[in-house]
């Protein structure tokens, strides 16, 4: 499953974002093999990530806004 950076900015600033939060947002309909975050998108405020995968830009675009990402398998 893919999620953008846009719908990223419905968390508030700080939250930690998972596969939990993100079928509890709606932004996953299902549980997939694996979440992927992709930088489609501009985010002002550090969220902590916890996903399977990231696309270089999202993680460059995460990173500037102070967040933090953990990649899970």
């Amino acid at each position: 499953a893919a999620v953008n950076i846009v719908y990223l900015r419905r968390f508030p600033e700080g939250s930690v974002v998972d596969r939990e939060t993100l079928l509890s947002m709606g932004l996953v309909k299902r549980k997939a093999d694996g979440i992927k975050i992709l930088g489609k998108g501009e985010i002002g405020f550090p969220l902590s990530l916890k996903v399977d995968m990231i696309s270089r830009g999202a993680r460059q675009k995460i990173e500037a806004a102070g967040g933090t990402i953990v990649e899970v398998s």
